[in-house]
């Protein structure tokens, strides 16, 4: 019969006796892993990523800069050509 205050093989931090206030504190290192929630939060913070790339492109393709002006203050203006 398996005593439960003895720790199992692979147990690591969660065979500590600490408090629950460190435990509320600490959830992540009492969990077990889930595959299912990381896969979420790998696809959520990859469209994160994807979407700040797109507004970062789509701003860039728009052919605006931060012009300074003469008393310090800072404009945004469309780039021209020197043709233009």
């Amino acid at each position: 019969m398996e005593d439960k205050n003895q720790p199992a093989p692979g147990d690591g931090i969660r065979s500590l006796r600490t408090s629950r206030i460190f435990k509320a504190a600490n959830f992540e290192l009492y969990v077990r892993p889930n595959a299912v929630i990381m896969a979420i939060g790998l696809i959520a913070m990859a469209g994160c990523a994807g979407y700040l790339a797109y507004m970062r492109s789509k701003y860039e393709a728009l052919g605006y800069y931060a012009a300074i002006k003469e008393d310090g203050s800072e404009q945004f203006t469309k780039r021209k050509s020197k043709w233009d």
